[in-house]
């Protein structure tokens, strides 16, 4: 089997769900093809693991001071560009194409035919699911942005709904965490106003990760650049996470049992939908203003949740070796099994429900 597999490089959780997949997808030989796109090419980085892959600049948004800018959006984007690697993508030699919300491949598939299977947190708002529910523009965006034969959706929960739990890649250390170490990751802040609110919380420590501050220590804040094997150092190190309302990286975090505040990317109907799950499911705090008093009164207050993921990555996989013919339904419920409850909510095994077109 050869499968083409696309991947939005937005940010870096679909990324991470995509070195995971490729470990599976690899141990079973299946013959795998990456894309990327969304993002320049030298602003990737520890991609070993993808082999010979491809770049493309695809379509992203662009967020300024923790909103997203619809104006240098649509500047940013090069949407002739993006209409000519749709049309001039060759899939004839694949079997299948795999699309994290990328949406070349996506749309490429849908036009020639060919099956397309979506693996990613974005498929699981095909179902009734907790969700932000005032911004329809944005909500039609993210339906129509990467099209897909069929779709796996993951979540924190299945929320009686088949979908499958966050594909993470499992560390074999989970101790080690200390508790005045905080863990900043705000891609999307004004770097600057985020190390002025840090300053303001002294008894602790934060490891920040940015690309726009020199690495180094400023007071009771070290700086960091982006880099995988150090991003997951300090995870592990830190028993607090203060992140944007993302979807992998806080999977990480109640995956190794974490203290999470969320502040959500406005206008980003998935980041403002993600704190609705967090709330509705208590896995985390979520605030719309950071200020130092927010985050000192988190962290004196808020308790740790975990929640312990199966290897989903290793289950898709073997889905797709076989075939994918087995109803994603039957798959949901294998996964679900073996989540156990987690500050009182429990993971029974979702109910029968027809999958959504």
């Amino acid at each position: 089997m050869k499968v083409l597999y696309g991947v939005q490089g937005t940010g870096n959780g679909h990324i991470t769900r995509a070195r995971a997949m490729s470990e599976e997808l690899a141990r079973l030989g299946i013959e795998v093809d990456f894309i990327f796109s969304g993002r320049d090419q030298k602003d990737y980085f520890d991609m070993a693991c993808f082999g010979n892959y491809r770049t493309f600049p695809g379509l992203s948004f662009v967020a300024k001071n923790g909103k997203v800018s619809f104006l240098a959006t649509y500047r940013n984007a090069q949407l002739m560009r993006l209409l000519k690697d749709i049309y001039t993508l060759d899939l004839s030699s694949y079997d299948l194409v795999l699309t994290d919300f990328e949406p070349i491949t996506a749309w490429a598939a849908k036009r020639q035919g060919k099956p397309c299977i979506g693996v990613g947190h974005q498929y699981a708002f095909h179902y009734d699911i907790p969700k932000y529910t005032g911004d329809a523009i944005g909500t039609w965006i993210m339906s129509w942005f990467a099209p897909v034969s069929r779709g796996l959706g993951v979540h924190w929960h299945h929320f009686d709904q088949p979908i499958l739990p966050p594909i993470i890649q499992h560390a074999d250390s989970q101790s080690g965490a200390m508790d005045d170490q905080v863990l900043v990751y705000l891609p999307f802040e004004n770097s600057e106003d985020v190390m002025e609110w840090l300053e303001g919380v002294p008894n602790y420590t934060f490891r920040m990760h940015c690309k726009d501050i020199e690495p180094g220590k400023y007071g009771n804040v070290e700086v960091f650049p982006f880099s995988r094997e150090g991003f997951q150092k300090n995870l592990h190190e830190c028993q607090s996470v203060l992140c944007n309302a993302g979807f992998e990286l806080n999977s990480e975090a109640l995956h190794m049992g974490r203290r999470i505040m969320v502040k959500p990317l406005h206008g980003q109907v998935e980041q403002l939908s993600n704190v609705v799950a967090l709330e509705h499911l208590g896995f985390a705090k979520a605030t719309y203003q950071l200020s130092s008093q927010v985050i000192c009164s988190w962290l004196d207050d808020a308790k740790v949740v975990r929640v312990t993921f199966p290897n989903v990555a290793k289950g898709i996989a073997e889905w797709v070796a076989n075939g994918a013919t087995t109803p994603i339904e039957e798959l949901s419920q294998s996964l679900w099994q073996s989540v156990t409850p987690a500050n009182g909510v429990t993971f029974d095994k979702p109910k029968p429900f027809m999958e959504a077109s």
